[in-house]
């Protein structure tokens, strides 16, 4: 009974939803087929996911721009106002479906224009709404970043081509593995979640690993020919780090298409072939690392090398030896008072010296202070 009473309840939202967008009118930033089309998209029903005006969004962003900017302001203040976890759920399919359209507008979206890295469902208890929670909060999370990187992507692309260096390839692999570990954190983790919507989303959560796992072994391919013994250390430590990662993750990949398969998720059966990196190019890696650290290493002994010729030939040069003598050396340039600068008499005298500069020490003969540049030079 409560059940049927929910669905009627979400139901009724929706018909209310529909009926004010009826009255509002068109402008740059509001559309009312699109935001109809949004609405139907991201229904209170959990039974159900409506693909045909899911398309029809789909269709209005891959044929003009100028749709992004009503899909963004109806998709956000859909969101903002839900408390439930279907429309939440349902917002975020369509989110990911619009970013896999990879149209150059997107690259205007950057960051997901709202939050739901703190939803709570609110018609619910909280005891049977935690694993839906944590669901939509997972999803969000990944397409927040998945957003930003396909953003820069776009981005990069539209510049001037250019020939990707070692160390732009490595960022990027490095970026895909952290998508494919947020992917990964997306699962259904509660006993009342298998539902028609769960599984549908949970199928669009592995097409997606399809893709990026298969980016990062392709990338993975293509660096294993570009590093080799003569790259930079930053370089080989960097490819070894991604490299033992992936082997790390396709063991990861492997639990959790075990955990799909036996939820339910029709994509999950179609299991990829994991490839598991040889342990000779792992060991190559290494020796290329070793071979630069020895390379290094060569170099600083050379350089100290160079540094100690340098001192021994500056220490034969007779202007820079020293020389131990009993004779005083005096130098128009050194400033010292004689006795002859002095006169005998019993009244106080005044040197004309502020008091201030004077030693410290009385020196009751004067001293000769004497020094050449030489003579503070110390091998």
């Amino acid at each position: 009974m409560m059940k049927l009473w929910k669905r009627a309840s979400g139901a009724l939202k929706d018909r209310k939803s529909l009926f004010s967008i009826s009255f509002s009118r068109r402008t740059s930033v509001r559309n009312p087929d699109l935001d109809s089309a949004i609405i139907h998209a991201t229904s209170h029903d959990d039974s159900s996911v409506d693909y045909h005006h899911a398309h029809r969004v789909y269709k209005w962003i891959r044929s003009s721009p100028a749709s992004l900017k009503p899909l963004v302001h109806s998709l956000s203040s859909r969101v903002n106002r839900t408390r439930s976890w279907i429309v939440a759920l349902k917002a975020l399919m369509l989110v990911h479906g619009v970013l896999c359209c990879k149209v150059p507008s997107l690259q205007e979206i950057r960051r997901l224009p709202f939050d739901l890295s703190d939803f709570s469902d609110g018609h619910s208890r909280p005891s049977k709404t935690w694993g839906f929670n944590a669901l939509v909060r997972a999803y969000f999370s990944f397409l927040d970043q998945y957003s930003f990187f396909l953003s820069d992507q776009i981005r990069s692309r539209n510049r001037k081509p250019q020939v990707d260096s070692v160390n732009q390839e490595l960022e990027s692999i490095e970026k895909l593995q952290t998508l494919l570990h947020t992917l990964l954190q997306i699962r259904p983790m509660a006993d009342n979640m298998k539902k028609t919507l769960i599984l549908e989303a949970m199928d669009c959560v592995v097409i997606e690993i399809f893709d990026i796992y298969g980016k990062i072994c392709s990338g993975i391919a293509k660096l294993l020919i570009k590093i080799s013994p003569a790259a930079g250390k930053a370089e080989a430590v960097m490819a070894l780090k991604i490299v033992k990662k992936a082997t790390s993750q396709g063991e990861d990949l492997a639990l959790y298409f075990e955990f799909c398969k036996k939820f339910g998720v029709s994509n999950a059966h179609e299991v990829p072939k994991f490839v598991r990196i040889p342990q000779e190019n792992i060991e190559a890696m290494e020796k290329a690392i070793k071979g630069v650290e020895e390379r290094e290493e060569t170099k600083e002994d050379e350089e100290e090398v160079v540094v100690e010729e340098k001192s021994i030939i500056l220490a034969e040069r007779p202007e820079f030896q020293t020389i131990i003598t009993d004779k005083w050396e005096v130098f128009e340039d050194d400033y010292c008072f004689t006795c002859n600068d002095i006169k005998e008499t019993d009244q106080p005298r005044n040197y004309n010296v502020d008091p201030s500069l004077l030693p410290l020490i009385v020196i009751d003969e004067p001293v000769y202070l004497t020094h050449t540049l030489p003579d503070l030079i110390t091998f």
